[in-house]
């Protein structure tokens, strides 16, 4: 078992489902673009100091991955998410990370990875080719590719990069969803569209249902968020609003309620183990 404390601080830990149960996997190696070429899915969350936003929805659509992938049963899934759970430790910020590996044998695992640094606001860079994912659906598969698209994003100054579909309509960052401010509507991609089920979204569309936050599902094209409060969310930043286009004459607009939907999310997390 993991320690309350956990591991060192900047260490990470990996733990593989062997036999029914989560042992050591040794020195954790650098997640490098080979090993994430080798990932079927992937599913992770920030937890501080024991709490982490909405656990059950992250295992709902880590389940709901596998049984899709179609290499481990759901009871083999369940288990491990379950043991996965109980390595968690329960001091410190932390990202952790549950993979079905596509190897062979099929392996699941848990990475125990220290938080990376979070910000409140986001530059982003707009590419001039489509969205290169192959499994848009499945969070896993195409992790190598986005991290090669976020590292010519850094290069340019932004922190993200905008998905697109070939003819410019919105999709999605490279690691999180975007949701934008039309009036007093809250806008999402359409369901249409080949986009990640995110698991900050579905909270935020949550409260804005009871707040009767009307929310519409658009396909837009990029030029469309000019001028219009934009957010990037995810599970480790939270909501942060768009300070800049880069790569466009774009103009973000001004982040109006950022502030009281940053405050409110910060207040969300719940205890890992319950």
């Amino acid at each position: 078992m993991v320690s309350a404390v956990g591991p060192p601080p900047g260490a990470e830990q990996v733990f593989v489902w062997r036999d029914g149960s989560l042992l050591p996997d040794g020195p954790a190696a650098p997640a490098t673009a080979t090993t994430r070429t080798r990932l079927s899915l992937a599913d992770s969350w920030l937890l501080s100091d024991g709490r982490v936003r909405r656990i059950d929805l992250h295992r709902q659509r880590f389940l709901r991955g596998c049984a899709a992938v179609g290499s481990v049963s759901q009871e083999t899934a369940a288990a491990f998410w379950q043991a996965a759970l109980g390595k968690l430790p329960m001091a410190g910020d932390w990202f952790p990370r549950v993979e079905l590996a596509a190897e062979e044998p099929v392996a699941l695992r848990l990475r125990i990875r220290p938080s990376p640094a979070r910000s409140g606001q986001v530059s982003v860079w707009v590419p001039d080719t489509a969205d290169p994912r192959t499994a848009p659906h499945l969070k896993g598969p195409d992790l190598d590719v986005l991290g090669a698209l976020r590292g010519r994003a850094v290069e340019r100054g932004a922190q993200e990069a905008l998905l697109t579909t070939e003819s410019g309509v919105v999709l999605e960052g490279g690691f999180a969803s975007v949701l934008w401010w039309d009036e007093d509507r809250l806008c999402v991609p359409s369901a249409q569209l080949p986009v990640l089920g995110g698991v900050t979204t579905a909270v935020i569309q949550e409260r804005a249902a009871q707040l009767g936050v009307p929310v519409g599902q658009r396909q837009v094209p990029v030029e469309e968020l000019e001028g219009k409060e934009v957010w990037l969310v995810n599970a480790l930043h939270g909501i942060r609003p768009v300070r800049s286009w880069v790569g466009t004459s774009m103009r973000p607009g001004p982040a109006l309620r950022a502030p009281e939907w940053q405050k409110w999310l910060a207040g969300e997390s719940t205890g890992v183990r319950g």
